[in-house]
């Protein structure tokens, strides 16, 4: 069995699956690119719990998490079969590494997963299961967890880390759909491609200190975490791989990364 990689995509609005935009059409041949695993695993920014969970759904729902957009998102589904083994194996590696997870029955799969994977696996015939973020652990703790889940790439599952590289909805009104990224984000996502390819974990770890316009890009850390946890899972001595970098809104850097 072929080793996966660990990849980080960029979700941006729900819209992003019906309107026309370059990271749509990323994603839309992006699956093919990564070949066909055997179970997906996605760590989205929009299940946050205070400690570790994954689910243990057998057929997860498709969850609306999102108001006031068009009607047409709300029809659409992702009817892909749940992975409880999956689940039971992450929660495994993750209790070995000090990490305890709770099983949760019931969790579907929010717009952070749908989205993404309706694009790259649009017959949504792969088992899939989902891991919670811990926004108030902030960076070095979901590194730590992708290290602990890093056999699983052996495994053909596909850590899929769905995020944003900035993720500033104060100002997303004040754009267009295609209004090019002002300064503050563009000095903000290459000093991220930057770190990613030269390998300083450290510093990125620290970015909240290091990078320049942190707090602006990201008010609150919850859509840069699943980031971490991508990187956690490498392998040694590999470094980020940025495969995608285009915007939305100006201020919704949708850049994606693969860590092989």
């Amino acid at each position: 069995m072929s080793r996966f990689p660990a990849v980080f995509v960029s979700h941006g609005a729900p819209t992003m699956i019906i309107e026309r935009a370059p990271v749509r059409e990323f994603l839309s041949g992006y699956g093919g690119t990564l070949g066909r695993p055997a179970a997906i695993l996605v760590i989205s920014a929009h299940w946050d719990t205070d400690a570790p969970a994954v689910s243990v759904a057998p057929q997860p729902e498709t969850i609306y998490d999102f108001y006031g957009f068009p009607q047409e998102l709300y029809r659409l589904r992702y009817a892909a079969p749940g992975a409880p083994a999956l689940a039971g194996r992450v929660a495994e590696l993750l209790a070995s590494a000090g990490l305890p997870a709770a099983l949760d029955a019931a969790r579907g799969l929010d717009h952070g997963a749908w989205v993404p994977l309706k694009l790259m696996y649009p017959e949504a015939d792969i088992p899939v299961t989902q891991l919670a973020i811990q926004g108030r652990l902030g960076p070095a703790h979901h590194y730590r967890v992708g290290q602990a889940l890093a056999p699983l790439r052996d495994e053909g599952v596909l850590l899929l880390g769905s995020g944003g590289v900035t993720h500033n909805l104060s100002h997303f009104r004040r754009y267009a759909a295609n209004d090019a990224a002002p300064e503050w984000v563009t000095q903000f996502r290459d000093w991220v491609a930057g770190a990613l390819a030269a390998g300083r974990d450290e510093e990125l770890i620290d970015y909240r200190h290091r990078a320049p316009h942190a707090a602006d890009n990201h008010p609150t850390e919850d859509h840069f975490l699943p980031l971490f946890a991508a990187l956690g899972a490498r392998s040694a001595g590999v470094t980020g791989q940025r495969v995608h970098a285009s915007e939305t809104y100006g201020v919704l850097a949708m850049d994606a990364y693969r860590f092989d």
